[in-house]
């Protein structure tokens, strides 16, 4: 064995490891660096020095990461010394088939199992690491690869390769014996799901399910150890198995169940965690025993110390009505664990446990386009012309009908994944060939695309007041996706008479909806006019920010409506809470340095992998701070590199105005130096790429330009200079 790389810091794999073995090492770290030692530091469940024994444990846990190539299909998939991961998931088993399978479906990449998306494996396939490659390791062994074969190429240690082999012995045995109770109960310990069984069986998986319940087959918990067995352990932190003894602490309290958000990716981050923590606080504050469930290490939420009763299970609903099973809990509260939680509403409520808060209908009527437009017109509430497309035929007639510009995207999406504007019929039928949605049978909904200002409300509603805490107005226009813009609080540029209508709105739609506990919802300004885009019932990925700035904690105020308190009784008035005298931006930070072959232009899919706050009493100096958080280089003089399509040659000309003002100099390509010479704007003309070398590209690369404004040629081909512009300012650090 080498050693590589030593970190004399803390780790990304370090609360994971404290987690795992319940060695909280950041605590104890901290109490070192201040002066004391292992012999010193009590464990605060055994009451003994940490120095007195190591855990041993009698589980086995597997850590996956969470790759973001399912938002960037066309990103580098391979992996090595460049790390690309967003995230992570922790499972643990009572053997390793059963840990990596829990690890795979808590990733929440549709897949419950070690399902390949490709039918033939190359070699290719197995000798370059990139994330699906476990897949097609136990696809090959189906499709008869020898075992050498696949050690050969993957240079895997043979362990793992032997416990994967066990999993593909297993389907084999699945395909051609009977589900006996002693056959069915050995399936189920090594991690298989009901859903899986039935795939392999070609039966449904409600078969499985009665099947299992007749043999009275059903996990039990076990607690984590984490006092290498020499004392009792009261840890309040549990994994499901198949074993014989349950291990789970049985109580008389009334249980309130907070389901999280699982690993973190884009369009799913932090924030969920945050409100998660939040609303676990209020339940222990109102007398109840708070549960939770989640399977990510890195999150406060899967600290044990945080709720009464941890869970650390995936976020699939097999595994979820198992805990809920197990609990009885009074009710679920899927506001805060983002579309994760809000996608278990349906399955948990079928189980016959009850949702808290906002109904599964309500839930359904904002999700459902065609309800959602029901209320809108019942309302009489402006929103863009849509209409939904089932079949690709009907997404080309409907769009046709509509006109250009238009929003497309898949219905049920999170985080804008696979939604895009379209500005022309050639784009349109790129975006139908490569629609994977309408492959599956889902419906498209498509919009027309409205061209003004986007401005976003966080609200809460007890059923019969809302009360607002504040409204955010985006810096870029409709169009980009909220994670993605920059949000400034207060709005700077919205009439009184604006806001009032907002307000009226966001209350409508909130009663309307029977919301109780927090609502977000989406609103595009155009020509004096609000016209709703999106109503999201559950916590959105600002509900932080406007806590924090607020001092409205919107989580816990949430989280007592929907335990039966009002906001009345809270103390709070209805309506647009009072607005701050400071002004505060939150400004997305982007991963594409980390990325080859991503577009780094913006659009309505998010890219954005987490974010910085800037406050101040100026507006200018607060979005400045905001962008020194989010590491842009903000140049005071230099050359300016400018190239800009038609449309927003006009709409840029201010800008430039003001930034030649302060002494900036320009470089453009012809068409864009053409109009700045007759806009009396002095500029040097310089070379596409395809006019040959010192061109755009080698401008960037050799540092020439200090700042670069490019609105053209956007993200649909990696040959388009406007692409390879983009990629060469991220490369360089160039704002």
């Amino acid at each position: 064995y080498y050693i590589i790389e030593v970190n004399p810091r803390v780790s990304r794999s370090s609360a994971l490891a404290s987690k795992a073995t319940g060695y909280p090492i950041a605590k104890i770290s901290a109490k070192i660096a201040i002066g004391l030692n292992l012999d010193e530091i009590i464990n605060p469940v055994t009451k003994k020095t940490f120095a007195c024994f190591e855990p041993a444990l009698d589980y086995i846990i597997v850590k996956i990461p969470r790759w973001p190539f399912d938002k960037f299909m066309k990103a580098d998939r391979n992996l090595g010394t460049q790390m690309k991961a967003t995230g992570e998931v922790m499972a643990m088993g009572r053997n390793f088939q059963e840990a990596l399978l829990k690890a795979v479906r808590s990733l929440e990449v549709k897949k419950d199992h070690l399902w390949s998306s490709k039918e033939i494996i190359k070699d290719s396939d197995l000798s370059i690491a990139h994330d699906e490659r476990i897949f097609d390791i136990a696809q090959a062994m189906r499709q008869g690869y020898s075992f050498e074969k696949i050690n050969q190429l993957t240079l895997i240690d043979p362990y793992f390769l032997r416990q994967i082999k066990k999993i593909i012995e297993l389907e084999k045995l699945i395909q051609s014996n009977e589900l006996t109770e002693d056959f069915l109960y050995n399936i189920k310990s090594q991690g298989f799901t009901d859903q899986t069984i039935a795939k392999i069986k070609g039966i449904q998986e409600l078969e499985v399910k009665h099947l299992r319940k007749e043999f009275n087959i059903s996990p039990v918990f076990k607690i984590v150890d984490t006092c290498a067995g020499e004392f009792e352990s009261i840890t309040p932190y549990y994994y499901s198995s198949y074993d014989s003894e349950n291990e789970a602490i049985q109580t008389s309290k009334e249980k309130i169940v907070v389901i999280g958000s699982g690993p973190i990716r884009i369009g799913q981050g932090i924030e969920f965690d945050y409100a998660s923590v939040h609303a676990v606080k209020a339940i222990r504050e109102l007398g109840h025993e708070a549960i939770i469930i989640n399977n990510n290490p890195e999150t406060v939420s899967t600290d044990f110390s945080i709720s009464d009763r941890l869970y650390f299970e995936p976020l699939y609903h097999e595994d979820v009505i198992h805990v809920l099973e197990q609990e009885n809990p009074s009710g679920v509260i899927v506001q805060f664990g983002g579309q994760t939680a809000i996608n278990l509403s349906k399955s948990i409520s079928d189980a016959g446990f009850k949702l808290l808060g906002s109904s599964l209908e309500s839930l359904d009527k904002a999700e459902d386009r065609a309800q959602f437009e029901e209320l809108l017109t019942k309302l009489d509430i402006a929103r863009p012309m849509g209409t939904i497309a089932h079949n690709p035929a009907q997404a080309k007639s409907k769009a046709l009908e509509l006109g250009f510009p238009i929003m497309i995207r898949p219905s049920y999406v999170l985080g804008g994944r696979a939604m895009e504007i379209i500005y022309n019929e050639e784009e349109l039928n790129r975006y139908i060939k490569d629609s994977a949605e309408l492959a599956s049978g889902s419906s498209l909904l498509i919009d027309r695309y409205m061209i003004g200002v986007e401005v976003e409300i966080d609200a809460i509603s007890d059923g019969e007041n809302v009360l607002i805490p504040g409204i955010m107005e985006h810096i870029e226009k409709a169009g980009i996706h909220s994670g993605d813009s920059i949000a400034v609080y207060p709005p700077q540029h919205i009439s009184e008479k604006l806001k009032k209508s907002l307000v009226d709105i966001t209350t409508k739609i909130a009663l309307e909806l029977k919301i109780k506990g927090v609502i977000n919802l989406q609103f595009v300004l155009y020509k004096g006019e609000a016209f709703v885009l999106e109503v999201n019932p559950r916590a959105s990925r600002t509900l932080p920010f406007l806590s924090k700035i607020t001092q409205i904690p919107m989580a816990k105020i949430a989280t007592q409506i929907i335990l039966g308190k009002s906001l009345t009784e809270l103390g709070f008035l209805p309506g647009l809470a009072p607005e701050s005298n400071l002004v505060h931006i939150k400004a997305p930070v982007f991963s594409f340095a980390k990325l080859t072959n991503v577009d780094t232009a913006l659009g309505p899919e998010m890219k954005s992998t987490g974010e910085v706050m800037g406050s101040d009493y100026l507006y200018e100096k607060a979005l400045y701070k905001a962008l020194r958080a989010a590491n842009y280089k903000i140049p005071n003089a230099g050359r300016i590199l400018v190239t800009l399509s038609d449309k927003t040659k006009e709409e840029a000309l201010p800008i430039l105005n003001k930034f030649y003002d302060i002494g900036f100099n320009f470089l453009a390509t012809s068409g864009t130096a053409n109009f700045l010479k007759k806009s009396g704007l002095p500029v040097e003309t310089v070379n596409k790429i395809a006019q040959g070398s010192p061109h755009i590209v080698d401008l960037v690369e050799e540092e020439k330009v200090q700042i670069v404004i490019n609105t053209m040629s956007k993200g649909k081909k990696v040959e388009s200079d406007g692409f390879k512009l983009r990629r060469a300012t991220v490369e360089r650090g160039i704002i």
